[in-house]
């Protein structure tokens, strides 16, 4: 079962997020996404998809453009910072290399492994996905991000089912998160327009 949605790999202060569309009424092609500025990813949890499409957010802590020399991310020739360049021009096949070499080399950097989860997420390769996942909650534990990113995962796997378990456990941990509640709408309007929940 293909669903139609965008996803979007966006920082936030704490983490990486993946948003579900870019407007709770007009679901997307999964394969097609904005590429925004080169600063920062475009944040789409907005019901309004004008304002989602410019809606930025600044990078999470230590990761600043002037951060310290050797931190993972600080420079734009690292894995890291290729990982994201490839992922915001598609290029998931790419994006998978880099942040996997990212993770590979900085094996306790779990934006490397969400970037890589990310990656396979887009690529259709879900049991690894499920293992990056599984490395950047090893951590960090199941923080908001993470569940998130997983019910996002399976929402596109068409396993709604498990995608309403994570998706409601982040918004126990955090119930005014905007990408949590952006994903639960897209979850919800799903199962309104007769998709069955697993």
């Amino acid at each position: 079962m293909r669903i139609g949605m965008a996803r979007v790999l966006v920082f936030a202060s704490a983490g990486l997020w993946l948003a579900g569309c870019s407007g709770a009424n007009k679901l997307s092609n999964p394969l097609e996404a904005t590429t925004p500025g080169a600063d920062a990813f475009a944040a789409a949890p907005a019901a309004d998809s004008n304002a989602a499409a410019t809606e930025t957010v600044p990078p999470p802590l230590g990761m600043e453009a002037s951060a310290e020399a050797g931190l993972l991310g600080s420079d734009p020739k690292d894995d890291l910072s290729l990982g994201k360049k490839q992922y915001h021009a598609n290029n998931f096949g790419l994006a998978e290399k880099y942040f996997r070499r990212a993770a590979e080399l900085h094996p306790r950097d779990a934006e490397a492994w969400l970037g890589l989860a990310a990656s396979y997420d887009r690529l259709r390769r879900f049991e690894l996905a499920d293992r990056a996942y599984g490395q950047a909650t090893a951590i960090l534990g199941p923080t908001t991000e993470i569940l998130n990113n997983q019910g996002y995962s399976y929402m596109l796997r068409g396993d709604y089912k498990h995608a309403r378990e994570k998706l409601t456990a982040a918004q126990r941990r955090e119930p005014g998160n905007k990408y949590v509640q952006n994903n639960l709408m897209l979850l919800e309007d799903s199962y309104r327009k007769g998709k069955s929940i697993n």
